[in-house]
């Protein structure tokens, strides 16, 4: 079931890129919707307390899924992840929004921001996620590192014994989409941004997921 999950988001990821490349007004229309009297609606006391928050959280999890496994491992506790549920832990929050989105993506795409875009105030014209033609140097738009980091809960969630995953995915996946959501409200990032860090996070979080199951079932 992992296997034809993770198929079918490589297949709309790839119609994603053509929906976003064939309407590129798409992210701009999307983006007017967070946009008000002149001002991104986020912005404000109780949007940079919910970003915190947002921010914060999924390191509170690993942390708090560490101090468990070093609990176990030490004799402390009876239950702990694994060494391997660390490992997948650790492995996919440093390839997927580590490494694809912080160290690659967003520094070579050099998309604008929308508050920074002309149709918002800002000083540059709005570009694609598919042109990397912006005028932004470093830390750009494309994608977003919280939507990316908030998606990797999907990681924790898939760990979760079976009869409390379902609600732990979907725990995982309201977390995503409130987090992409309070980006855009901030003008932080555009629709295609938190769409593809959750779609590429995803990725690497099945597909490292499907390793930790092998070895699992090797175990067994």
């Amino acid at each position: 079931m992992t296997r034809n999950i993770l198929i079918a988001l490589l297949i709309g990821t790839v119609y994603c890129f053509a929906i976003f490349a064939l309407w590129p007004g798409l992210d701009l229309g999307v983006a007017s919707l967070f946009y008000k009297s002149g001002q991104f609606i986020g912005r404000g006391e109780a949007g940079e307390h919910f970003r915190r928050i947002f921010y914060d959280a999924p390191f509170f999890l690993l942390g708090a899924l560490l101090l468990a496994a070093i609990a176990k491992w030490t004799g402390r506790a009876e239950r702990g992840p694994s060494g391997r549920a660390i490992a997948f832990l650790l492995v996919t929050l440093a390839l997927g929004p580590g490494l694809l989105v912080n160290g690659v993506l967003k520094e070579v795409s050099h998309r604008p921001r929308p508050e920074q875009t002309q149709d918002f105030g800002g000083p540059w014209r709005f570009q694609p996620y598919d042109s990397f033609a912006g005028q932004c140097r470093r830390n750009c738009s494309f994608v977003s590192g919280e939507a990316a980091t908030a998606a990797w809960t999907l990681a924790p969630a898939l760990l979760v014994p079976p009869q409390g995953r379902p609600l732990a995915v979907v725990a995982a996946l309201l977390f995503t989409l409130a987090t992409g959501g309070l980006r855009m409200a901030f003008g932080g990032h555009y629709f295609s941004d938190v769409t593809f860090a959750a779609l590429f996070t995803f990725i690497i979080v099945l597909g490292f997921y499907c390793w930790y199951r092998r070895g699992e079932k090797l175990k067994d």
